[in-house]
């Protein structure tokens, strides 16, 4: 899989739509056990919805990390600083496949990151080690890999047009677990887990919204491979927006984007 490069104007094109599944993440975990938390958002992004965690507990400490230079800068610019309970935000840059944490953790999340990880689930174990007793570690990842949008980009790539310039480039199947397995190695970590799957239906207005919505996230690792390339890149484009066209069909109040994700509440034995 090729590391993408990331566009936050992009990304946030569909805010609304994205957050939701971090905000019903965020309803699920309990209340951390210190009066000044201490949090961490693996895999932050531009830091919108990281700003949602200092709304939950505005008298927390929360840092989140990126390895998205753009990213970042977006970030630093529209959400660091004091919170109004007195609290902290701020970010800094670190690659979750590497990152160790420093300190005790109150709360440790992660929001549609970990499917870009290849072996995240190897890492758990030094996350909840670093949680205090009682702290949580929850994460969401979309569990979509055989819907078309997914499909028909792998398909598309592997033709012979494009398999020279795309081979082994996007995301595979196994990216992301199946629930039994993240419950049974967060429950060997010493935590009661709370694993669960939702699929949203994405109502999404204007032109090829289906393809505006993946060339902010799935999609990036093609258009960086391409990037040097913009008349092969349209092309590209084009053909995949034909076949999204078919399988996802406008309506009259709009396009349908049915988008299942997966997400785990862990809490660590107190």
């Amino acid at each position: 899989m090729t590391k993408p490069t990331w566009d936050p104007d992009q990304y946030l094109r569909h805010a609304g739509h994205r957050a939701r599944p971090f905000i019903d993440l965020l309803a699920r975990i309990p209340a951390p056990p210190a009066g000044r938390p201490r949090v961490a958002d693996l895999g932050c992004g531009p830091g919108n919805v990281t700003a949602l965690l200092a709304e939950r507990w505005p008298t927390a400490h929360i840092t989140g990390y990126d390895n998205s230079p753009a990213m970042l800068d977006a970030a630093h610019t529209g959400h660091e600083g004091p919170t109004a309970g007195g609290g902290r935000l701020d970010f800094a840059h670190a690659d979750v496949r590497t990152w160790t944490p420093g300190e005790p953790y109150d709360v440790i999340v992660s929001n549609a990151t970990l499917q870009w990880v290849p072996g995240h689930a190897d890492r758990f174990a030094d996350w909840i080690a670093a949680l205090r007793p009682g702290g949580t570690f929850a994460f969401q990842v979309p569990d979509n890999l055989d819907a078309p949008l997914h499909a028909l980009m792998r398909d598309l790539a592997a033709t012979e047009r494009w398999r020279g310039r795309l081979a082994g480039v996007l995301r595979e199947t196994g990216s992301v677990h199946t629930p039994d397995v993240y419950l049974d190695q967060l429950a060997r970590l010493g935590c009661a887990a709370d694993i669960w799957t939702t699929t949203y239906f994405h109502v999404l207005p204007g032109d090829d919204p289906v393809l505006d919505w993946v060339k902010g996230t799935g999609l990036r690792p093609a258009l960086t491979a391409l990037a040097d390339d913009p008349q092969a890149r349209d092309a590209f484009l084009a053909e995949y927006r034909d076949l999204l066209r078919e399988a996802y069909p406008r309506q009259d109040y709009g396009t349908v984007l049915p988008f299942r994700r997966l997400f785990a509440v862990a809490v660590k034995e107190a």
